[in-house]
């Protein structure tokens, strides 16, 4: 028989989540109240004895001037995906998505299919003939990957096109860089680090820059760095008040899900980012920092900081988020992958997301809304 797919409390679902070694900081139930212009709904997965086997945070958005809603499940839903009988998990999910007046589901299975050694990211942007990381032979290969992806396949789900967060574009990365923290001491850690890296932490703390945990009241000082980031590395800054509701929402939920650090020298702060933590997965989820007295390397020292606090908190990966899977030197974002990568970062694919339109018109009306707009 398959599982039963109903709502299920926020207390139900934070200790099903509780109760693994992680998941996504996207699918625990304080996100919900992060997307405040999405409606969320907690669902729980019962098996015929009643046991809950399954959770996932959905996010419902109408289309415009249709009640009719996207259904998007960041980073999940929170299953078994090497299950065997997949289809049965998903089927009831979508019935029940169908029946909320889903007009299409969106989900991001988070399974890993490839990664790349620092060594083999390194060699790769050396090498003229590389450009993708899907050029690159991966270090290691999750057949699983790909046994999952045919079986969404044939179930009528297709893998989305990239896209950003914004509004309809609820895309999240499908090449992220992370640092495993498993079974390594803090000293293996740090000697995974590159010389420059190592050099760039040393000449920090020489020049005296600190490191500190900033609170609620924080908020505004890194939001002026961050508008200063956006406007230097031309994307488009979410406003202030996404912050503090982020703030405010998830450290309700744990004091820990969520962490301001500050960069101060000479009396200025010169980087900020947030941090957040679901059980043994640590992300480094946004970062700032202004153009002035570069050279005494806030980043790498604040990075550092962030590094060694997961690691106390029994972090088993530091999740450096998304990279550019593009290896051309005339990408701008190919230094963030340098940087991440230099700290000892694996690069990650995942199986990537997932669509399956339940009406079919009024999918094709979201692709050309979100095409034009």
């Amino acid at each position: 028989m398959s599982p039963t797919v109903r709502p299920i409390s926020r207390a139900e679902h934070l200790a099903f989540v509780e109760a693994r070694p992680s998941a996504s900081h996207m699918q625990v139930p304080s996100w919900g109240d992060v997307k405040a212009d999405w409606e969320a709904e907690s669902l729980g997965w019962f098996e015929p004895d009643g046991r809950l086997s399954g959770v996932g945070l959905v996010l419902l958005r109408p289309l415009p001037k249709v009640r009719r809603y996207l259904a998007y499940l960041p980073e999940g839903p929170v299953i078994d995906w090497a299950a065997p009988d997949l289809e049965r998990r998903l089927e009831p999910m979508v019935a029940y998505l169908k029946g909320r007046g889903a007009f299409s589901v969106k989900m991001g299975p988070p399974v890993v299919a490839r990664r790349w050694s620092p060594e083999a990211v390194k060699a790769a942007i050396a090498d003229p003939a590389a450009h993708r990381l899907a050029d690159v032979p991966p270090t290691s290969y999750e057949q699983g990957a790909v046994d999952l992806a045919a079986r969404l396949r044939r179930m009528g789900w297709r893998r989305s096109e990239a896209g950003g967060e914004e509004g309809f574009a609820a895309g999240q990365p499908r090449y992220v860089c992370q640092v495993p923290f498993a079974g390594r001491s803090l000293d293996d850690v740090q000697r995974g680090l590159n010389q420059q890296w190592r050099r760039n932490v040393r000449k920090a703390e020489k020049a005296g820059v600190k490191v500190v945990r900033g609170g609620h009241d924080d908020l505004p000082v890194f939001y002026d760095l961050y508008t200063e980031t956006a406007e230097r590395d031309r994307f488009i800054p979410r406003p202030l008040p996404y912050f503090q509701r982020m703030w405010t929402a998830l450290t309700a939920e744990h004091p820990d899900r969520m962490r301001l650090y500050l960069a101060h020298h000479e009396g200025e702060v010169l980087a900020a980012a947030t941090m957040l933590v679901v059980g043994g997965h640590v992300w480094y989820s946004y970062g700032a920092s202004t153009s002035r007295r570069r050279e005494v390397q806030p980043n790498n020292a604040m990075q550092w900081r962030m590094m060694c606090d997961a690691h106390e908190l029994g972090a088993h990966v530091y999740d450096f988020r998304g990279i550019t899977d593009t290896l051309e030197e005339s990408n701008h974002l190919l230094g963030l992958l340098r940087f991440k990568v230099g700290a000892g970062g694996e690069a990650v694919e995942y199986v990537g997301e997932w669509d399956l339109p339940l009406n079919r018109l009024l999918h094709k009306a979201l692709d050309v809304y979100m095409t034009r707009r």
